[in-house]
């Protein structure tokens, strides 16, 4: 055996949390030095190839470069570097984990063996872990060392588990994702924003910004719901607040057996026991739903199936039907080991959230104890062959059913709902046939929940799943409303080394004239309106924090943020796309050099993020008097403004050149700045004649800040007449 080589190491570890220069998605970014391993690539290593593949077997599915299955086997055969291998096992280990991503790239750098390997990564704790295993696991493959594949997924499933976002948000941000509107998540659990500043919306797992405070109140006290249900006339059963198990059978006296006895404020059907008709029964459910409420109620038992309707907006999104559960005697086993063996053995029942049914637990869950009771029954009783025990009455509600609604059941499910006072419920309603009105029936509605879970509609143990999450999304975007972009406000990113601060701030100062309350994010501070909010930190973790806060403002309409190229090498853009996009220089390479960039022409990939980013409806401006900037102009989805000065009676040719392709320039001409779009010629504004006035000297370095300022606020859509009142009274004095 030859000699084992040492570890890659990792020099340095980067979350880029913001579009960048690899995608617009949050990714990994890894500095290797692969050391020895520099001289020996995949096919030099004596059967490495066979013993990577025995551990991710997978990887023969992985297209690689080649753009097929098998390509990055065929990579592997021909011979490829220890960082593209550890790219492969990491991405492959997130897949098995359960967050399947694609993305991946590995590039060389200017020192030898030393690479920038990157890869998709939603969080970074996530990320990490899969770096970490997938790392161990390729230097297991390299020495012939043994390996545990199956612990390392654990682990990265691990991770996925504590920080990733519960099934039911997961399916709303998906589905706002789908519609592309950004989200930001606000702590370690389920409260996520979507959208920016004032067009936000926040949801808490089902529950939304528009979810009345009062209407959970009203929702949590059943007997107050079914008061306020039962005078819309919606069918109800009756009932009554017990205090001691002999009110509980006094009452079920009075109300008629049989009955159910249930706390008054529990809920996910904890404490419920139906169809009670003996005194000894009732009296033992009452001790058992007073440990699930602060108060007991008994109601007439409605016979039928449990079933539960999501309302949204409104509107009947979906329902879902539950069933009993039963278990067959074997005259071998006890009831415990027959419902695992018959029950619990089913692939949808689990203890997580991604599981559609629970794992039932006879010994330790109260009501299937007294289930099994009145049958005379215990968890350890071995009923005879063909004996049915039943074990749960009212069992996990997931079977499809929401094509089967009536519509005037609909009709009255979403009349309770609006009686609360909600906008999003879960409807538990009983009734034999869902598909006819419920008073024929006998049918009633028994609750109204607030904050519903989703994963019943999403995953159901039969039948269709529903797209709930994208009506909770259109609920709080409708269409009509939202016509363009849903959620979002205008954006503006500038560019750049050369007064980009004093550009940011004049085209926040104009935005804000417009109208729009203004957030600003720039070397200067950050800023909502006129209102300095935190000084800027130097920090580029710290600064991308900061900005990134503004777009969780409710008073920011617009926003505007200047960002350099250290900000998107080290952290990322802080907003996803943007309105207007302006790049105005390729200065600061040489303040770089961690980055592996010494000249200029090297950040024409880091510059280009911020036109990458410019939505298909809007302007990448970009500075005509370097051709590299101008060359941009390609990439944006969006429309192109080009700005530029005459010198000496020449025009940049960039320039001159959209401008004859009758697309919008603004250029600066004897202290004018004309704005144009093919032969058509805007009032410009006298840049020199406002600058004196304000006792400044018209520097050509002030002029081509303030040139800048008036062409991105052009493609913003503020009027020349407005751009040329707002640079009269800018803070020109701050200025440099």
């Amino acid at each position: 055996m030859s000699e084992p080589k040492n570890d890659i190491q990792l020099l340095r570890i980067t979350y880029l949390r913001g579009p960048n220069i690899w995608t617009y998605r949050p990714v990994m970014e890894v500095w290797l030095d692969l050391g020895e391993l520099e001289d020996s690539p995949s096919q030099t290593l004596p059967g490495f190839t066979e013993r990577l593949l025995k551990l991710l077997p997978a990887l023969e599915e992985h297209h690689c470069g080649v753009g097929e299955r098998g390509g990055f086997l065929q990579r592997l055969t021909e011979g490829t570097w220890a960082g593209h291998i550890l790219e492969h096992c990491v991405i492959e280990l997130l897949n098995l984990a359960g967050m399947p991503t694609g993305f991946g790239q590995t590039r060389s750098t200017s020192q030898r063996g030393v690479y920038r390997m990157v890869f998709r990564a939603r969080n970074e704790q996530v990320g990490r872990a899969a770096l970490q295993q997938g790392h161990a696991l390729l230097m297991a493959a390299i020495n012939d060392r043994p390996f545990d594949t199956s612990a390392a997924v654990a682990v990265v499933r691990e991770a996925i588990d504590d920080c990733y976002l519960g099934p039911s948000t997961a399916c709303i941000v998906a589905a706002a994702t789908d519609r592309r509107i950004p989200h930001i998540r606000l702590n370690d659990g389920n409260l996520v924003q979507l959208g920016y500043g004032a067009r936000q919306r926040r949801i808490w797992t089902a529950e939304t910004d528009l979810t009345c405070a009062i209407a959970e109140n009203i929702a949590s006290d059943k007997d107050l719901t079914k008061t306020l249900l039962k005078a819309c006339g919606v069918p109800v059963p009756e009932g009554e607040v017990v205090h001691s198990p002999a009110e509980a059978w006094s009452a079920a006296e009075d109300i008629g057996l049989p009955v159910v006895v249930k706390p008054s404020d529990g809920n996910h059907g904890r404490g419920v026991t139906l169809d009670l008709s003996k005194q000894a029964d009732i009296e033992a459910a009452y001790e058992v739903a007073a440990r699930h409420g602060s108060e007991v109620l008994v109601e007439p038992f409605i016979r039928g199936e449990e079933h539960r309707l999501l309302v949204v907006g409104g509107k009947v999104v979906a329902a879902a039907r539950g069933e009993t559960a039963w278990v067959t005697g074997d005259g071998q086993h006890d009831v415990a080991t027959l419902v695992d063996q018959q029950i619990n053995s089913d692939p949808r029942r689990g203890t997580t959230e991604d599981h559609p049914l629970n794992r039932l637990n006879v010994r330790s869950d109260g009501v299937i104890q007294l289930d099994l009771q009145r049958q005379g029954l215990t968890p350890d009783t071995v009923p005879p062959v063909g004996k049915r025990v039943l074990v749960q009455r009212n069992g996990n509600v997931a079977i499809d059913c929401t094509d089967a609604v009536h519509p005037e059941v609909a009709h009255v499910v979403s009349l309770a709902v609006r009686a609360v006072g909600l906008d999003i419920a879960g409807v538990d309603l009983v009734c034999e046939d869902i598909s006819r009105p419920l008073e024929a029936q006998g049918g009633a509605i028994v609750e109204v929940n607030a904050g519903p879970g989703l994963l019943m509609h999403l995953k159901p143990a039969e039948g269709t799943p529903r797209p709930v999450g994208q009506a909770i999304v259109e609920h709080l975007f409708p269409a009509e409303e939202h016509e363009g972009h849903a959620g979002r406000i205008p954006i503006v990113g500038v560019m750049g080394t050369h007064g980009t601060a004093t550009i940011a701030r004049a085209v926040a100062w104009l935005i804000h004239l417009s109208g729009k309350p203004t957030a600003l994010a720039c070397q200067d501070g950050l800023f909502i309106g006129s209102r300095r909010t935190e000084k800027a930190s130097p920090q580029a973790a710290r600064f991308w924090e900061a900005s990134h806060r503004l777009l969780m403002n409710r008073e920011a309409q617009a926003a505007v943020f200047e960002n350099s190229a250290a900000l998107v090498l080290d952290e990322g853009l802080p907003y996803d796309r943007c309105h207007v996009g302006l790049i105005t220089d390729f200065g600061g390479a040489e303040a770089l050099g961690r980055h592996d960039i010494t000249e200029a022409d090297q950040l024409y990939k880091v510059l280009r993020t911020q036109i990458d980013v410019v939505l298909g409806d809007g302007v990448g401006v970009l500075n005509a008097g370097d051709a590299r900037i101008a060359e941009m102009a390609e990439l944006c989805d969006g429309e192109v403004l080009m700005y530029g000065v005459d010198e000496g009676g020449t025009l940049p040719e960039p320039l001159v050149e959209h401008q004859a392709a009758g697309k919008r320039v603004a250029f600066l001409r004897g202290g004018r700045v004309h704005l144009t779009q093919g032969a058509v010629e805007l009032p410009g504004v006298d840049l020199a004649g406002i600058v004196q006035r304000r006792g400044h000297a018209p520097t050509p370095e002030l002029m081509e800040l303030l040139l800048a300022a008036v062409a991105a606020a052009w493609a913003f859509g503020i009027s020349p007449d407005l751009i040329a009142a707002g640079i009269e009274t800018f803070a020109l004095q701050t200025a440099a």
